[in-house]
C-alpha cells in the first residue's frame, strides 16, 4: 500500500471512468482528487499539488496536451495519459509534450497501479547529470569515472552508447521518445535519424542484456521510443 501522502489528480470528463479510477486508487491507499474539465484540472493542480496526475486528453473545454505543456512550466509531477487514442503518433506527441507515460484504454487496474508506482519512484529518485553514481537494477554507472558495470561485469561502451545509457538511467522507468533521445545525444538536427538509435540500441543491448533478443531492462515502445526499466520485464 502506498503512503497516504500520495495524492493523485484524476482528470477525466466521463463520470463512470472517474468513479472506476477513484475506487481503484482509494482501495490502494491513495488520496484522490477529481477534475472533469481542463479549467478544474489547472485549479486543482495548483491548489493541491498532486503527487501524480492521470489525464484524459479529450476534455470538453480543451485538449489535455495544453494542460501538460502548461503544467511543465512550473511542475515536475508525473503525468500518465489515459486515452482511447492508440496511434503511435498520438503517444509520441503526448510524451514529447511532457507526459511521463501513456496508457491506452481499456486497461486493467493492475497495469495502471504498476505505472503509477513507477512514475512515483521516478519522480522521487530525481536522478541528475551531477549524481556520482546512477544505479538501475543490475546496472551501475559511475558518472565521474565513466565506468559501467552490469552485476559483477564491467562493460565497455562507446561514447554514444554511454550517453544513451546514462540518459535512460536518469529517466529510469519512463519512456523516452526517439525525438527526445536523438536531440539529447546527437543534437536538434538529428531528430529524424531514427536508424542511428536502432543501431546503437542494438549494440547496447548486446552488452547489457543476458539475452539481447529478449531484453529485460532496455525495452522498446514500438513506434515511440525506449525505456530502461527499474524492475525487470517478464520474459
Amino acid at each position: 500500500m502506498t503512503a497516504a501522502a500520495d495524492t493523485v489528480l484524476i482528470v477525466e470528463d466521463e463520470a463512470p471512468m472517474r468513479r472506476f479510477l477513484s475506487a481503484a486508487l482509494h482501495s490502494h491507499g491513495f488520496r484522490v482528487i477529481e477534475a472533469g474539465t481542463l479549467a478544474a484540472a489547472e485549479r486543482l493542480a495548483t491548489e493541491s499539488v498532486p503527487s501524480a496526475i492521470l489525464l484524459d486528453l479529450g476534455l470538453p473545454d480543451g485538449d489535455g496536451l495544453t494542460f501538460v505543456r502548461s503544467l511543465r512550466t512550473w511542475s515536475a509531477a508525473p503525468v500518465i495519459v489515459l486515452s482511447a487514442r492508440d496511434r503511435e503518433d498520438d503517444k509520441v506527441t503526448a510524451l514529447d509534450a511532457g507526459a511521463d507515460d501513456y496508457l491506452t484504454k481499456p486497461f486493467g487496474t493492475s497495469e495502471l497501479l504498476a505505472r503509477i508506482r513507477v512514475a512515483l519512484r521516478h519522480a522521487r529518485a530525481q536522478r541528475t547529470p551531477d549524481d556520482p553514481v546512477l544505479a538501475v537494477g543490475p546496472i551501475r554507472i559511475d558518472q565521474a569515472r565513466h565506468e559501467v558495470s552490469v552485476g559483477t561485469r564491467t562493460i565497455h561502451l562507446t561514447p554514444i552508447e554511454y550517453k544513451l545509457l546514462a540518459l535512460l538511467a536518469r529517466h529510469a522507468g519512463k519512456v523516452l521518445t526517439h525525438r527526445q533521445l536523438l536531440q539529447e545525444v546527437w543534437g536538434p538536427r538529428s531528430t529524424h535519424q531514427t536508424h542511428y538509435l536502432r543501431v546503437h540500441m542494438a549494440a547496447l543491448r548486446r552488452k547489457v542484456e543476458d539475452d539481447p533478443a529478449r531484453p529485460r531492462w532496455l525495452t522498446t515502445e514500438p513506434g515511440v521510443g525506449y525505456r530502461l526499466l527499474d524492475e525487470p520485464a517478464r520474459t
